[in-house]
């Protein structure tokens, strides 16, 4: 079906599909309620390591929201700022789900569709693929925490290049930005995006959760206390390190149990 976010499960990791590729996945007010509902489930499963994000087919990631729904969703400063809260819950879900998440980025990446892959905490792309966010065009703003995201990753001078000049730009050009942590030939994307999956799943899940954490704690200007210091040294406490260094020694592959 066209307009739907998908999940699908393959062992300890989990797949999130936005699915409208008669629209190039262009996002409704349904889907990005859907990303919402999905995230938040998946950040409750223990036994979950890593998800993908990505775009049905191969054509698009995401080309932004859906514009044909602005004349019922959108349409004044009341209903964008109701549309706008549900966007803001999509966005955070995903920023704030305990387990890693990776972009997996086919086609066109613009608008809306290049917020949610800001949100992600590594981006995958093809040669052929696509970014901007062209909403000058529209006469429409990127919202204060939309913004938040893009810059984020690629800092404030580069984001404001990017709303203002609303150019279409290449993944040469998204690699120099920072914008994408790997590019890689068209038909090589989903299985680099699955085997970094695989990488990042192999590793103590406990482990990827707290450097999720610390990397996004990092990005707060606020000196860090003693008690977030102390974190660090929590990992010492868990089964997975007697298991991991053991297995070092001992020169074995690892079994996390996320303990």
């Amino acid at each position: 079906m066209s307009g739907e976010i998908l999940t699908e499960r393959t062992g300890d990791v989990a797949t999130v599909i936005l699915s409208a590729p008669d629209r190039l996945n262009a996002m409704n007010l349904a889907m990005w309620q859907g990303i919402a509902d999905a995230f938040t489930a998946l950040d409750a499963a223990d036994n979950l390591r890593c998800i993908i994000l990505r775009g049905a087919g191969e054509k698009a990631f995401a080309a932004g929201a859906d514009i044909a729904e602005f004349a019922t969703e959108r349409f004044d400063r009341d209903s964008a700022g109701q549309y706008g809260e549900v966007m803001a819950a999509a966005l955070s879900a995903i920023q704030n789900c305990r387990h890693p998440v990776v972009a997996m980025i086919h086609g066109v990446c613009v608008g809306g569709g290049l917020e949610l892959a800001c949100c992600c905490d590594m981006r995958i792309c093809g040669t052929a693929s696509r970014f901007g966010v062209p909403v000058k065009n529209l006469g429409l703003v990127v919202a204060l925490n939309e913004m938040q995201a893009v810059a984020g990753v690629v800092g404030r001078a580069a984001a404001l290049e990017i709303v203002l000049e609303g150019r279409v730009f290449d993944a040469g050009e998204a690699m120099q930005k920072g914008l994408v942590n790997r590019v890689v030939p068209d038909d090589q994307v989903t299985a680099e995006a699955e085997a970094t999956a695989r990488r990042i799943a192999q590793g103590a899940p406990l482990v990827a959760r707290w450097h999720k954490k610390f990397a996004r704690r990092l990005a707060e200007p606020r000196p860090l206390d003693a008690v977030e210091i102390e974190e660090s040294y929590a990992c010492f406490a868990t089964e997975d390190f007697q298991t991991g260094y053991k297995a070092f020694l001992n020169k074995e592959k690892p079994d996390f149990s996320g303990r």
